[in-house]
């Protein structure tokens, strides 16, 4: 089957500032169910195994598309580093649903794209972000989260907190690329000011898509009591768990084999079955 690929198209966003995404597809005349993957923290469209991931599911006839938010540290003209720590520090999650919306309006403006088949996938707290967008956007009719966090109130506590907000900004170590990478207080401050918008509890509960949760019971970074604590709020939803799975499923940046690794084909496959079962 033919793929086409098309990456690194610019989106805009006059509410953030432009930012790259990637769409794969099979040849075909029929509209395709447009499946959206958001990245999590740390993360972006071309990190380890998500292209491999991408061609499977255009394989299997979807419309995929991944996409960088604008704020997550990397630019138009480097998607591969975090070439920008000061934008990656004025990230919020304010920005990172904007940036979400704005990814869907420019898709389900193609002519292949069946706009009433919006599936989201988020990975780690790009699925907490997708919860939420699911909630808010009644376009969305499938939900599927990987490694997901059941709350975006995710911050420092106590004394490193009061030592956030004196400062203004707290750095994180990236292991890999050994950067630090800044968190300015203004983080905290979009989530105080709009918290019930955030609440990833309430909107699972809410959320009226099909909804599967998937979680690796060997995650490092997000207990998989997370996953069960979602499935608990959103009983319609499916809970679908991979025995000794870590949280990016086997997959690292980067990665430099041919298949995807055991446990993200695993992902994937489910994935295709479960919206294959649901929505076509």
């Amino acid at each position: 089957m033919q793929i086409t690929k098309k990456q690194n198209i610019i989106i805009p966003n006059p509410e953030t500032k432009e930012f790259l995404a990637d769409a794969f597809y099979p040849g075909t005349n029929e509209k395709l169910p447009l499946v959206i993957f958001v990245h999590g923290y740390k993360g972006y469209k071309d990190w380890g195994a998500w292209n491999l991931m991408a061609e499977k599911f255009a394989e299997a006839g979807f419309f995929f598309v991944k996409f960088n938010f604008s704020h997550n540290g990397t630019t138009v003209e480097d998607p591969y580093n975090f070439a920008d720590l000061e934008a990656f520090g004025n990230n919020n999650y304010s920005k990172e649903l904007s940036d979400l919306g704005a990814v869907i309006d420019y898709f389900v403006q193609d002519s292949k794209v069946d706009d009433q088949k919006i599936i989201l996938i988020g990975h780690s707290r790009g699925g907490g972000i997708s919860i939420v967008k699911t909630y808010e956007d009644e376009r969305i009719n499938g939900l599927i989260t990987l490694a997901s966090v059941d709350t975006l109130e995710r911050f420092p506590k106590n004394d490193a907190f009061e030592k956030w907000k004196e400062a203004g900004v707290y750095y994180v170590l990236n292991g890999r690329t050994k950067q630090e990478m800044p968190h300015y207080y203004q983080f905290y401050e979009d989530f105080e000011k709009d918290e019930h918008r955030f609440d990833v509890e309430r909107a699972t509960e809410m959320a009226k898509a099909h909804v599967l949760i998937i979680h690796g019971t060997n995650d490092e970074s997000v207990s998989v009591k997370n996953a069960e604590h979602l499935h608990i709020l959103n009983p319609n939803s499916e809970l679908y768990l991979i025995e000794n799975a870590n949280h990016t499923f086997g997959a690292k940046e980067p990665w430099e084999g041919k298949e995807l690794p055991e446990d993200l084909n695993k992902v994937v496959e489910k994935s295709i079955d479960f919206i294959k079962e649901k929505l076509q």
